[in-house]
């Protein structure tokens, strides 16, 4: 039925830099906001570790030559999974407010990401509630970057990863998805 949402590990793989470069551009992100975010998240950014952060890797920049290559590695700061969700969790707090705990709960939100394979699916999840998406908003966003998806296989992608019809978002998609949010976005 999904077959297609397959995740693509090899050459030209989506980074965690480019998911927070392509967000920021999409949802016009403004640096003090990024900070913001990030802090709400619970990490401290500076402005230069942020703009840092927000360099092309080598991978997506085409350097001519072997100095360019590694100038371009020594200037970038790579953004792991911890960083991503920390970001994504902030970006939550920051468009719907701090949630209260309850009683007896962890006030710390759980990290959802276990590894490169569930970063898609996790982004599309956080991004989901912090812009308060529906299911048919989702399906609008992918289909103006041109991806025909059923409600079916977006539940599937939205599930938690164990679950009986979960799905791996691959990069084609998680791209898409960004894509769709800037015609949205960006042109209101």
């Amino acid at each position: 039925m999904i077959g297609y949402l397959k995740i693509h590990l090899r050459r030209g793989h989506m980074e965690n830099n480019d998911i927070l470069i392509r967000l920021r551009y999409a949802l016009d992100i403004k640096d003090t906001d990024m900070i913001k975010i990030f802090k709400m998240g619970g990490i401290a950014v500076t402005r230069e570790e942020l703009q840092t952060m927000l360099l092309k890797s080598k991978d997506n920049k085409a350097a001519d030559s072997v100095e360019e290559k590694s100038a371009s590695d020594e200037n970038s700061n790579p953004c792991d999974n911890y960083t991503l969700e920390s970001f994504l969790n902030g970006f939550i707090i920051f468009k719907r407010g701090k949630q209260e705990s309850k009683s007896g709960e962890s006030e710390k939100q759980a990290f959802m990401i276990k590894d490169s394979r569930t970063v898609n699916n996790v982004f599309l999840k956080k991004v989901k509630i912090a812009l308060s998406l529906t299911s048919e908003d989702m399906l609008d966003i992918f289909n103006t970057a041109g991806i025909n998806l059923s409600n079916s296989e977006l539940s599937a992608v939205l599930r938690r990863e164990g679950q009986r019809n979960y799905r791996v978002c691959g990069d084609k998609y998680a791209k898409c998805f960004l894509k769709g949010l800037a015609s949205r976005y960006r042109e209101r």
